[in-house]
């Protein structure tokens, strides 16, 4: 059966002498493997399209079991996350965060945020702000399904809030006792995550945040899911080595706004 697909390539890697094997993220049947014969040599059709990140439409003969590339037409071949080694750095850990966490068959939602992140750095959105929507809206694939609009405990929308791991999400001062571990929030950070998970990227315009509050954010969402799902991804080791240089410095910016 020959399928046509809207897809974006998660990972390639070669096989034999001249092929790739080739992971797509689908919008119409989820992640699927495929074989892209060729696709190694230069002059083939099939290498441009199989590249990591590039965004096109895909023709997949498929029975069972792993499908045939037959033939792809790009339709973004997001250049600016390929050549900027910022940009690259933070595509690669949401590409690779989504290949972890989705399993094969249809997942329109999860495609609709790779697609939508990508796009958003491709067109020079802050990358590290990009990729916290992404560890935010990608939490309830590892089972974890964050209380965010209210208190964790008494359902609370009125006060101050803090983050609870143990309570699995935000708890109001009336309920400060249960977690002697809690992390206070401003009520800018608790807008921020609450914009993180709920709100799609591409409804976010120009958004602006200090180093120090995306760190914050970040240090949660990583601790959620190293600690509690076991998950921590070869990509953020490398992102982790860049903010040792000077790269992500231009990235920074003296305050926190969004421009909608």
């Amino acid at each position: 059966m020959l399928n046509k697909w809207e897809g974006i390539v998660l990972k390639s890697r070669a096989y034999g002498e001249s092929n790739k094997i080739v992971t797509l993220m689908t919008r119409e049947a989820g992640k699927v493997t495929v074989m892209a014969r060729g696709a190694k040599k230069p002059t083939s059709r099939l290498a441009g399209v199989t590249q990591t990140f590039m965004h096109g439409m895909y023709m997949v003969q498929r029975t069972t079991g792993m499908g045939t590339l037959q033939q792809g037409e790009h339709l973004d071949a997001m250049r600016h996350v390929q050549t900027d080694i910022v940009a690259t750095a933070y595509a690669s850990y949401i590409v690779e965060l989504v290949d972890r966490l989705v399993d094969e068959g249809p997942e329109p939602f999860a495609f609709e945020v790779l697609l939508q992140a990508l796009k958003a750095i491709e067109e020079e959105h802050d990358p590290e702000a990009i990729s916290l929507f992404v560890d935010w809206k990608m939490l309830p694939y590892t089972g974890v399904q964050p209380i965010l609009n209210s208190c964790a405990s008494c359902g609370s929308f009125d006060g101050e809030f803090a983050f609870s791991f143990s309570q699995g999400g935000f708890l109001c001062h009336r309920c400060f006792h249960q977690d002697p571990y809690i992390i206070r929030l401003s009520p800018t950070q608790l807008k921020l995550i609450r914009m993180f998970y709920n709100i799609p990227i591409d409804q976010i315009g120009k958004l602006d945040l200090k180093k120090e509050t995306k760190q914050f954010i970040k240090k949660i969402v990583t601790t959620i899911y190293e600690e509690q799902t076991g998950i921590r991804l070869k990509s953020r080791s490398f992102i982790e080595q860049l903010e040792r240089t000077p790269l992500l410095t231009r990235r920074t910016t003296s305050e926190d706004s969004t421009d909608k």
